[in-house]
C-alpha cells in the first residue's frame, strides 16, 4: 500500500470564526494553531500549508489565568544595544488585543516561511464585527472547559 501525499492543488480551505469572549488565551491559541496548520485534516502533511482560515472576534475579552496578565512580560527588541522594551500582558491587551493573540499563535507555528504563510490565514478583530461574511465562515465552538468558570 502506498502512502498518500497531498498536492497543493488538492487542498480545500474552509473559514472558521472563533468568539474569544471569556476563553483562556493559551488554550484557545493551541486549537487555532492546530487548525491553521491543518492537523485536524486526514490529509495533513508537515511540508505543506494545508490549514484553514480562522477569524477571531472579541479579542479584547480574552482571559489569562493565575494573574498572568499582571505578572507575565512581553519583550520586544529594536536591534540596537539596550533596545529591549518590556510590558505586561495587561498593558498589551488594553492597547493592542489583536497583537496579543497573534503573537501567541505565531509562537505555536513553525519558525520558517511555511509558518509565516500559515499566519497570513489568521484574522483577529478586537470587537464582534468582521468583514469576512462573504466567505460564509463556520462558527467554531471550542470546548466549554476552555471558558473560565
Amino acid at each position: 500500500m502506498r502512502t498518500y501525499a497531498p498536492k497543493a492543488s488538492e487542498i480545500e480551505r474552509k473559514w472558521f470564526v472563533v468568539d474569544a469572549e471569556n476563553l483562556i488565551l493559551g488554550r484557545m491559541s493551541t486549537e487555532v494553531a492546530r487548525i491553521l496548520r491543518g492537523k485536524h485534516k486526514p490529509t495533513f502533511a508537515p511540508y505543506l500549508d494545508c490549514g484553514d482560515h480562522v477569524i477571531i472576534v472579541n479579542a479584547s475579552k480574552i482571559v489569562l489565568t493565575n494573574e498572568k496578565a499582571e505578572k507575565k512580560l512581553v519583550h520586544r527588541h529594536s536591534g540596537y544595544p539596550g533596545g529591549i522594551k518590556s510590558q505586561t500582558y495587561a498593558d498589551l491587551l488594553s492597547r493592542q488585543p489583536e497583537d496579543t493573540i497573534r503573537r501567541t499563535i505565531r509562537g505555536m507555528l513553525p519558525k520558517n516561511r511555511l509558518g509565516a504563510q500559515m499566519l497570513t490565514k489568521l484574522k483577529v478583530y478586537a470587537g464582534p464585527e468582521h468583514p469576512h461574511s462573504a466567505q460564509q465562515p463556520e462558527t467554531l465552538v471550542l470546548k466549554d472547559a476552555m471558558a473560565k468558570a
